[in-house]
């Protein structure tokens, strides 16, 4: 077994998710433990859990507690945010300072950065009509020490029990795409990362942790340097992407320098093999 998909099943996205994949494929009903629920097929298994994801800590030793071996952990989710958009979104998980909602204040649990980015280029692809698709940047819990990515369905109640949506993302996760390309970070930018969403559905690049310029804002150079060293550390990388166009000059080369004394290559889509469909690509 390699990869646990969680369901929360308080979390109306996380349930039709759920349930879009027992019936697309055939699944093997291991049982329950501890009002946890088991299922199984090939190098996959699926949780299903009445407790809230993002304070679900360890699911994997729960799951491993059944016999089950787990390399990554992928939660299904929704997402919420106040404009309503429609929108399918992944993202890593941890907290660049304080855990109000879950995990452990100043800590980041490893990110999945081949199969995260490989997923969002595939809901890309199956996404219905209306819907956004982009990464978010890293934050909230849970903890945990697997490889670790949420796939959502956004942004409130008009869209949570899209269940063509939830499909969509179901037929992601079976397809459980890693394309290899090298990880990276990314440096800079809003919450919704449009810059990196946009290279990542571009360019042979794997985005790992994310650290949004809202989390640097205030923070002296030597904070800013170990959020760096542990968005690389955690994502399995020294390079990193940094959004020049989210910032000034000043700002620019100043955190161009700080990323430099954190140890980072610092890369941009000159340096990254285009992929099939972008024109840029070599005929």
């Amino acid at each position: 077994m390699r990869r646990l998909l969680v369901c929360s099943e308080g979390d109306a996205p996380s349930v039709n998710m759920r349930d879009s994949l027992l019936s697309l494929a055939k699944w093997e009903d291991l049982g329950g433990s501890g009002g946890d629920r088991f299922f199984a097929r090939g190098d996959s298994a699926i949780m299903s859990s009445p407790d809230l994801h993002i304070y679900m800590d360890d699911p994997d030793a729960r799951a491993e507690a059944m016999g089950l071996r787990v390399d990554e952990v992928v939660f299904m989710s929704r997402h919420s945010s106040a404009s309503g958009e429609p929108s399918l979104t992944v993202h890593p998980i941890g907290n660049y300072g304080e855990n109000r909602f879950g995990g452990r204040a100043g800590e980041l649990v490893p990110a999945a950065p081949s199969p995260m980015t490989s997923a969002l280029r595939s809901i890309a692809r199956r996404a219905p009509p209306g819907f956004r698709v982009c990464f978010e940047a890293t934050h909230h819990g849970p903890s945990l020490s697997k490889p670790t990515y949420f796939i959502e369905i956004g942004s409130d109640e008009r869209t949570w029990g899209d269940k063509i949506a939830a499909e969509a993302l179901a037929r992601v996760l079976l397809e459980d795409a890693d394309e290899g390309y090298p990880a990276v970070i990314g440096v800079g930018g809003g919450h919704y990362a449009p810059r990196f969403t946009e290279i990542a559905l571009g360019f042979g690049a794997s985005f790992g942790h994310m650290v949004p310029g809202y989390q640097m804002e205030g923070r002296q150079d030597g904070e800013i340097e170990a959020m760096i060293r542990s968005a690389m550390a955690a994502s399995g990388t020294r390079l990193a992407y940094i959004h020049r166009g989210s910032m000034g000059r000043r700002e620019e080369e100043r955190l161009a320098g700080i990323a430099e004394s954190a140890g980072a290559e610092a890369v941009t889509s000159s340096d990254l093999e285009p992929l099939p469909g972008n024109p840029r690509r070599s005929p």
